[in-house]
């Protein structure tokens, strides 16, 4: 009898969010089929999980309609690399994580070859551009959710979309540890804690840095006994953000803190944030919120002239209870009074505070779902291993 070929997997993971995701995911795989192969585009977290890194994933990090039509070239020549390596390998099938524009028409490329290809993290097109829902159906044999309102999204084209909760909630089902996170942070036990994140792409930063640094020295204003810590990715973040706005935020008495979002969230009494994942982590970790952005001007412009836009809301905690639980402020409305209003109207209410938390703990308990290891019997049962 001919041997058996091996399992193999190509992983494509675009951030750092889709990192920690797919590594959550290939232990999991490990753990039921210890001789798969995985490759692919990966992050520290993947690699570290046994992915061997084809591409580093910083190649995919790029977010927003303008900034994506600078590097399309790039990205167009990534892709063709890349499906002819999957090809060569060859691979068993094709999991990409998150990051639609880039993974979704590699997926359709390589399934037309005959490979199987499923995804992980579903497209938000229940808030941005909900007329790719029949084409996504077409890319996929396989699609994994995070959130239980999606999977009917697709039903009627006849795609197989299933629920298997996030692995943020996992990893955070206990709730978080106020006092041991700000032990550990050296933080006063009994001060008012205010998180400061900018985001984590360099774009990100050039736009915010400078509107938390402003924000910043209207909190020390009106709260001179505050805790001020701004929550960064990495030490090349932090060297941004000094040189961004050094003697804004040295003055404002703001501590950087790098790769440590997820104790400064628990710590933390209120956490000013860009809108993204952390949004939702913030959430789990009931650490309220007041969320900003400020995109690119022609990308914002653009979104509005094509209508791409359907949802009321952009954070995570409001599109999950479908109502205003946190304030957003976006483009204009990003100003540093504005902010410290917001967060003014969190620190000043407690009962408010509690009803959030409350919110929080029953949003926890419905997404701790063991995500990664429902993604991997999903696609083993998908691929009959």
């Amino acid at each position: 009898m001919p041997a058996q070929a091996p399992l193999r997997l190509v992983l494509v993971a675009g951030e750092l969010s889709g990192d920690l995701l797919g590594a959550d995911l290939a232990r999991a795989l490990r753990n039921r089929y210890p001789s798969i192969e995985m490759a692919g585009i990966a992050g520290p977290a993947m690699e570290a999980a046994g992915v061997e890194p084809w591409f580093d994933i910083e190649t995919l990090s790029v977010m927003g309609l303008a900034e994506v039509l600078r590097h399309l070239p790039r990205l167009v020549g990534l892709r063709r690399t890349l499906r002819r390596r999957i090809l060569e390998w060859p691979a068993t099938a094709l999991v990409t994580i998150d990051a639609p524009d880039f993974n979704l028409g590699l997926a359709r490329q390589v399934r037309a070859r005959g490979l199987c290809t499923i995804h992980y993290v579903s497209p938000s097109v229940w808030a941005w551009r909900a007329g790719r829902i029949p084409r996504i159906a077409r890319s996929l044999d396989l699609l994994l959710t995070l959130f239980p309102f999606e999977p009917p999204l697709y039903q009627p084209y006849g795609l197989d979309a299933r629920h298997v909760g996030h692995p943020l909630a996992d990893a955070l089902a206990a709730g978080p540890d106020r006092e041991s996170a700000r032990k550990a942070l050296a933080l006063e036990p009994t001060a008012s804690v205010i998180a400061l994140l900018p985001g984590s792409r360099d774009g990100e930063l050039k736009r915010h840095v400078g509107l938390l640094a402003e924000t910043a020295q209207r909190l020390r204003r009106d709260r001179p006994e505050a805790e001020l810590i701004m929550l960064l990715t990495s030490e090349r973040h932090q060297e941004m953000a000094r040189s961004l706005a050094g003697p804004a935020l040295a003055a404002a008495g703001v501590q950087g803190l790098v790769d440590l979002t997820r104790s400064g969230l628990a710590a933390a009494d209120l956490a000013i944030a860009a809108s993204g994942t952390v949004t939702l982590e913030a959430f789990l970790l009931e650490c309220p919120l007041v969320v900003h952005y400020r995109m690119a001007p022609s990308t914002y412009h653009l979104a509005r002239v094509l209508r791409l836009v359907r949802s009321r809301h952009v954070s995570l905690p409001n599109i999950l209870l479908n109502q205003s639980l946190v304030p957003e402020r976006l483009q204009a409305e990003a100003t540093p009074e504005r902010l410290a209003r917001d967060a003014a109207d969190w620190l000043d209410h407690p009962q408010r505070v509690e009803q959030y938390r409350g919110h929080a703990r029953t949003w926890r308990h419905k997404l701790a779902r063991q995500a990664g290891e429902r993604a991997a019997d999903a696609i083993l049962e998908r691929l009959g291993a």
